[in-house]
């Protein structure tokens, strides 16, 4: 009876804030992945708004680029908002990774885009075009309550905004990532040095700007 080949995928995680941290999403999804034997080729983070325009998000195309060199067949995801608030990003991605034979595997509805044959799952399609829609949805009204507790703030004659004085200096700065300053000095590119670092790609790129590395 020939041998079972190993399914290698991608896990691909997204946090809004550097105050937020991924490693519940991770811990799930590689539970996820080694319950079905699966082998994790590489863990993509991202700390940027699910709002944010395609062409910012670095840990889709590095996704993307797994899939188009055929070293994935499923990506990872712990929720639909974690892989975009935007339908038009969430709709383009997926069509990406099928065009590459790749599925995407959701693990809060426990669903994939792909059937074992390959094909669409038509199921799938329904429910992500729904749970796009109520992520998106659910940003606006985020935003909309933050726009109004700001403006009742200002009614009510409150300071806003950060106390003059307090932006960080740029040796702290560095000091407080100086094992990103370190990474980048040894050669590892932006994306490695997120990812050793456990850190998100917009710091890292800010480190490199006033480190100049």
């Amino acid at each position: 009876m020939p041998k079972k080949s190993v399914i290698p995928v991608a896990i691909l995680v997204r946090v809004s804030t550097s105050k937020q941290e991924t490693n519940r999403q991770v811990h799930e999804l590689t539970q996820y992945a080694k319950s079905k034997g699966y082998l994790i080729v590489e863990v993509c983070k991202e700390t940027i708004s699910g709002s944010a325009a395609d062409d910012e998000r670095e840990g889709l195309r590095a996704v993307e680029e797994l899939a188009a060199a055929g070293q994935i067949r499923k990506v990872l995801v712990h929720e639909i908002s974690r892989l975009a608030r935007r339908n038009s990003v969430a709709h383009k991605f997926v069509e990406t990774l099928e065009h590459y034979g790749v599925s995407l595997y959701w693990h809060a509805q426990g669903i994939e885009t792909l059937l074992a044959s390959g094909k669409r799952n038509p199921a799938a399609g329904i429910m992500l075009a729904l749970l796009a829609e109520m992520a998106r949805s659910e940003h606006e009204v985020l935003k909309a309550r933050i726009a109004s507790g700001l403006a009742e703030a200002r009614r009510r004659g409150q300071k806003l905004g950060r106390p003059r004085g307090t932006t960080v200096a740029p040796a702290e700065f560095l000091r407080k990532h100086k094992d990103i300053v370190r990474l980048l000095k040894s050669g590892q590119s932006v994306r490695n040095a997120a990812t050793i670092a456990g850190k998100g790609v917009s710091t890292v790129q800010r480190v490199k700007m006033v480190a100049r590395c």
